[in-house]
């Protein structure tokens, strides 16, 4: 059974797509290919419950088991070790990508503070969109009474367009000259 989004994409957003960029084959429209959703905790390094409570979240949050990151290389500054643990990411594909994003577009950026629109500047010039939310609270599956540290993460989307004009996909974006 496809999601309320995914219904929406495939009758309405390809039809305007391919009418606005004069495709003539609906396999020529870009497509959500998948959401990786990341929480970076470099001070983990002293405190390894703090990980564990953040891939949990993270589960919550998307439904799907979070995995643990390691550091790829030593960095002395930041008193971090090759292979030390430093966060938690999850990869979503498929129908949970689709009920993800609809709940991101519906209820979570609604409830945070002055939003106004998705900035349109985070595009990476192939079409993907990277978006970072400063506290996980705005999601209703996390209880606030047991947060005991607020985490940011970073919510990417990665589509198959070929350019970041193409990659828009009916997000919900600022124009460029609205104030931020």
């Amino acid at each position: 059974m496809k999601s309320r989004l995914h219904e929406t994409y495939s009758k309405q957003t390809v039809p305007a797509l391919m009418k606005r960029f004069n495709w003539a084959n609906s396999m020529a429209v870009p497509k959500l290919k998948k959401i990786t959703v990341n929480i970076g905790l470099g001070e983990a390094s002293q405190n390894a419950k703090l990980l564990d409570t953040a891939a949990g979240e993270l589960g919550q949050i998307t439904g799907q088991k979070a995995i643990i990151t390691r550091a790829k290389k030593s960095i002395a500054n930041f008193k971090i070790r090759k292979g030390m643990a430093i966060g938690c990411a999850v990869t979503l594909r498929g129908e949970k990508m689709y009920e993800f994003l609809d709940r991101l577009c519906n209820v979570v950026l609604p409830r945070v503070r002055d939003f106004r629109g998705l900035p349109s500047n985070a595009f990476d010039g192939r079409g993907n969109y990277t978006l970072g939310l400063k506290d996980q609270l705005v999601f209703p599956e996390i209880d606030y009474t047991r947060v005991d540290k607020i985490k940011g993460m970073n919510i990417t989307l990665t589509t198959s367009a070929r350019n970041d004009e193409e990659g828009r996909l009916g997000f919900p974006l600022r124009e460029k000259g609205a104030a931020q």
